[in-house]
């Protein structure tokens, strides 16, 4: 399909990361729009190969803009670099959900429902069509239904699959590993060492 083809059939598509980075900026009919929260999209170098998609902004990522800075955020860095890869280099970095959720009962935030992924995701569509991954890494359940229509981290992690011509595997959010921070067989950070070693060789082997 050419340009112009392409562009008549999606007429809400952008020429470029950055047409569309702005187009999302100024969103303000979006369902999370009335929380007052901050848009908050991606960091890391969109010409990488390995993409990470999360969940949505916590209240570190909505204070400084950019997903995965606060606790979460730290530790996947630290899983990242024990597997060689850079965070700035090798990894784009984005959500499936653009603004924090408001909390409930006294907590600060919530997850997204259903009806708020459906809605981000064609934007983050256009994101991966944008920057075209080899692989893509889906942090929790959130993302899994974004993209796989599918939820049950635990029995869908580790496991590849393709999606769209790229590599997909679906891995605990980090945050699941803070509130789990057993290191014994078996246990979720055993489980995800063994899903970003197995990440790290798949990476080599399509020459990243």
């Amino acid at each position: 399909m050419s340009q112009i083809d392409f562009f008549a059939k999606n007429p809400n598509a952008s020429s470029s990361l950055d047409q569309l980075l702005n187009k999302m900026m100024q969103m303000d009919d979006d369902p999370l729009a009335e929380a007052g929260t901050n848009i908050v999209i991606c960091r890391g170098n969109p010409q990488a190969p390995l993409m990470i998609v999360g969940e949505a902004p916590g209240p570190q990522e909505n204070i400084q803009g950019k997903p995965f800075v606060g606790k979460a955020g730290q530790l996947l860095d630290k899983i990242l670099d024990a597997a060689n890869f850079d965070p700035e280099k090798d990894v784009f970095i984005t959500n499936s959900v653009f603004r924090m959720p408001p909390g409930e009962d006294g907590k600060a935030f919530r997850k997204p429902n259903s009806d708020e992924i459906q809605f981000y995701k064609p934007y983050l569509l256009e994101i991966i069509r944008l920057i075209d991954p080899q692989i893509m890494l889906l942090t929790g359940n959130v993302a899994c239904e974004s993209i796989l229509g599918q939820t049950g981290i635990t029995k869908l992690r580790g496991q590849w699959s393709q999606w769209q011509g790229r590599w997909v595997m679906p891995i605990f959010h980090p945050s699941y590993l803070l509130r789990n921070p057993s290191r014994a067989p078996g246990s979720p950070k055993a489980l995800m060492w063994d899903d970003i070693r197995a990440v790290r060789r798949k990476f080599d082997e399509l020459g990243g």
